[in-house]
């Protein structure tokens, strides 16, 4: 990514958050980066085009790391240890995107809305795989239902935006640990339960 079309990132990223989407001009983003609009429309055809990008960002960065946890790990439990670990730590590297998600995602015109709710819905299913074939391993509890322990792990862990400081008593990594243990504590076979989390600690 070029050193400018970072500088209009974050630009943007500070005034739709203090200003929301429709009370920023491409022309008040090109002046406080310190360009031209040519410079912007070099790098976006346009501001919408932008605000897909913002979201884009960071639903890609946990797609790519959850393919790679799935590439490297065959066990279920550290597949989805690797997978929460990620997921947890986009809220720190990305948490002025996904505060400009949530605050603005209505404003994402409905070809761009259809490409990120793909992604969403990707990543749902990646999750989902990894409870089925934890159960499937027999390691993780039978009764499970697939869908509903999947929605509640990407609810739990999507809430820490709201709460989250970078300047807090957890660092992001201690967050992510107690998270890991947290959910594979609930969805772990008992019998199996201590030999895998003293594997996954």
């Amino acid at each position: 990514m070029t050193g400018l079309r970072q500088r209009i990132i974050q630009s943007s990223l500070l005034l739709f958050e203090q200003n929301g989407f429709h009370g920023v001009t491409v022309k008040q983003i090109v002046e406080n980066v310190g360009t031209s609009k040519g410079g912007f429309y070099h790098h976006f055809s346009s501001k919408d085009e932008l605000l897909f990008v913002i979201h884009d960002t960071f639903i890609s960065y946990v797609l790519e790391k959850a393919s790679i946890a799935n590439a490297i790990h065959t066990s279920p439990t550290l597949k989805l240890r690797a997978i929460i670990k990620d997921f947890v730590k986009v809220f720190d590297l990305y948490k002025p995107h996904i505060s400009v998600f949530y605050q603005e995602n209505i404003y994402l015109k409905p070809h761009y809305a259809k490409l990120i709710n793909e992604k969403r819905d990707t990543y749902k299913k990646m999750i989902m795989q990894a409870i089925k074939d934890g159960k499937k391993a027999g390691e993780f509890r039978q009764d499970l239902s697939v869908e509903i322990t999947s929605m509640a792990i990407l609810g739990m862990v999507n809430w820490t935006y709201k709460w989250y400081k970078q300047s807090g008593e957890k660092s992001i990594n201690e967050i992510g640990d107690i998270f890991v243990d947290l959910i594979l504590r609930a969805v772990l076979e008992k019998e199996s339960e201590k030999v895998s989390l003293e594997k996954v600690f």
